[in-house]
């Protein structure tokens, strides 16, 4: 694990934890103190892996800014990637809910800052929050819908349509609340997370450019049209 830099003592500011934690506005001013006091940031260079599958991290966590991508190796030596986690996003709910090792590996696709909260804040919350809990049923429902739909679109679908729908994905506004319009990617990193090589990615966009759903700009991709992207090839 190649960690650049670490918090240097616990806990951030509330100021800090509504800037990286879209969930935290909704709760009281007590549960969101008892937050950010359980909260610690680090960063990671590119390629680094922050958690490897068969892991225990006991934290919660959260991109602060960057990219990670969420994958596994299937017994044949493949790389299998689920998904991308951009700024704003949270996962990992579930392993603490479970008590159980993460089922993948967490690796930073570039220059990545990640939150993690510990265990027993995330547990106090779970406890004690109703608007935590509210959030976590939100996240989790939309997560489920979120995989079926992957689990779709990389067993039916050719490339534009399958890298059409990656995208889609990175624009969820309920797991990536901070996404609005705009994705600072590159063309290796959307292959990365769609399962192509960068040229198969290349052409890819600028089909999807041709068809006006996206723009491609320098650094980035603009969705001008969320909605036929979220279907296209269907």
């Amino acid at each position: 694990m190649r960690e650049l830099q670490d918090a240097a003592r616990p806990g951030i500011n509330r100021a800090r934890l509504a800037h990286i934690a879209a969930w935290s506005i909704e709760l009281p001013a007590d549960e969101a103190e008892r937050a950010s006091t359980g909260i610690i940031e680090r960063t990671y260079e590119r390629g680094s892996c922050i958690c490897a599958k068969d892991t225990v991290l006991d934290s919660w966590t959260g991109v602060v800014s960057g990219l990670v991508k969420i994958g596994t190796v299937s017994p044949e030596g493949r790389n299998v990637t689920f998904t991308g986690v951009t700024a704003g996003g949270w996962f990992g709910e579930g392993s603490l809910l479970k008590n159980e090792p993460r089922r993948y590996d967490i690796i930073a696709l570039r220059d990545t800052r990640m939150a993690f909260m510990n265990r027993a804040t995330f547990q106090w919350l779970v406890q004690n929050s109703v608007a935590f809990n509210r959030f976590l049923v939100r996240q989790l429902n939309e997560r489920l819908g979120h995989f079926m739909a992957l689990l779709e679109y990389d067993r039916m679908l050719d490339t534009t349509p399958r890298l059409a729908r990656c995208i889609a994905s990175l624009f969820n506004p309920v797991l990536y609340p901070s996404a609005g319009d705009h994705l600072e990617i590159t063309q290796e990193e959307l292959g990365l997370l769609s399962g192509m090589t960068r040229q198969a990615a290349n052409q890819s966009l600028k089909a999807l450019e041709r068809d006006g759903v996206v723009r491609l700009e320098y650094g980035g991709v603009t969705v001008v049209d969320l909605d036929r992207l979220r279907s296209y090839g269907a």
